[in-house]
């Protein structure tokens, strides 16, 4: 078994919280990590997908005080949204009692549902961990190509062969598309959401333009946004926003938008291994939100990510704001031998930031130009681990 990073942060939460809600994709280990904990302290396991554990929780109330003594997982918690209305006063009641911490941990597939459900009634109550697929932090740097070509759901990433992991996300992506969007959403024709889901496949990294998407698909701008904010709450995709600063720029107001997981963004392009992806047009955007989903994910909290462009064509790739701290630009490059754009010194004049990093596909590090270093994946991932 692949140790996560998240353990440790849930754990941590468990105990300074009450409540601990971890909120992931489907099929990304939660359940597994939180029967890992579960089994080590006196606990009760519902999995509220089973109509057996949903009619034990007809009364909430009474079935949550008669195991207050022990940790109570919820799994797919957004079944039973009602139990968030009893979750604050038997907190509350547990604090009184001297019981304050290590009590629920609510297991759920997307954000906004938790977060609509528990945002008022659970403040200051509960704390969130995310838990995404695989990262190179978990995987180790030796099996980085792999990681990126299959992506980091654990069973596409441990498949026993390539054409095994393809159809193990082909699968995935249909599921999503009959099961898991129409459960927190308004009903979506799936043939609308694929065909979708794979333009943005094709257009990884680039910009979005609403109008243009919702032409091809013959739907309304605000449709299209509509879908993507659903898949952007289910922490299937990503939109990253432009960075701004008062320097007086025609700045870009669209936000990129990446597919979280490279590898759906392969079995969305039926890219099966990576010779194909090698020669495919997508390599270069693939490789970019790769590289970009692992770095932020190193990031420390409460680090502002985004990326840079201007309507005279500076850019950077990915801006981390550390709050109070300073200002890093990454730019990302595939290949041993990076070149520097003048785009790039453009965005630099503009930011002027702390530090500025070019990540590309070597392990050397050294410097490209003044205050410009090149450095590998694993090299800046540390350095972000240690910020």
């Amino acid at each position: 078994m692949i140790p996560r990073r998240a353990d440790q942060l849930v754990r941590d939460a468990l105990d300074r919280q009450a409540a601990v809600a971890l909120l992931g994709p489907r099929q990304v280990g939660k359940t597994t990590l939180a029967r890992t904990i579960a089994d080590e302290v006196p606990s009760v396991y519902l999995d509220l997908e089973a109509r057996e554990d949903r009619n034990k929780l007809a009364d909430p109330a009474l079935f949550l005080r008669a195991n207050e003594d022990r940790l109570v997982v919820l799994d797919e918690i957004h079944r039973v949204p009602e139990v968030f209305q009893e979750l604050r006063g038997l907190v509350d009641e547990g604090r009184r009692k001297g019981i304050e911490t290590g009590r629920f941990l609510l297991l759920g597939s997307a954000s906004m549902d938790l977060m609509r459900q528990s945002g008022e009634t659970l403040a200051g109550r509960v704390a969130y961990v995310e838990m995404g697929s695989f990262d190179i932090m978990e995987t180790g740097d030796e099996d980085a190509e792999a990681l990126w070509v299959r992506g980091g759901f654990p069973d596409s990433y441990l498949a026993k062969d390539d054409p095994s992991s393809l159809a193990w996300r082909t699968d995935m992506v249909r599921t999503y598309l009959e099961r898991e969007v129409p459960m927190f959403g308004p009903r979506v024709p799936a043939e609308t959401l694929e065909r979708l889901w794979i333009m943005l496949a094709h257009n990884q990294g680039n910009l979005l333009n609403a109008s243009q998407l919702a032409a091809a698909l013959m739907i309304s701008a605000q449709t299209v946004t509509r879908y993507i904010d659903l898949l952007v709450d289910l922490l299937l995709v990503r939109r990253l926003r432009p960075y701004h600063n008062n320097i007086g720029k025609r700045l870009v107001k669209s936000p990129k938008v990446y597919i979280r997981d490279s590898g759906l963004v392969h079995a969305l392009l039926n890219i099966g291994d990576r010779n194909s992806l090698s020669g495919h047009p997508v390599v270069g955007a693939s490789w970019e939100g790769f590289i970009i989903e692992n770095l932020i994910s190193a990031a420390p909290a409460p680090t502002v990510a985004g990326f840079y462009r201007t309507a005279a064509g500076a850019e950077m790739d990915l801006v981390l704001e550390f709050p109070g701290r300073g200002l890093w630009a990454i730019e990302v490059k595939r290949g041993l031998a990076p070149k520097l754009e003048k785009g790039f010194h453009h965005a630099r004049e503009d930011l002027r930031p702390e530090k500025t990093f070019v990540v590309y596909s070597g392990r050397d590090r050294y410097p490209m130009a003044e205050g410009v270093e090149a450095i590998s994946v694993w090299d800046m991932i540390a350095m972000l681990t240690a910020a």
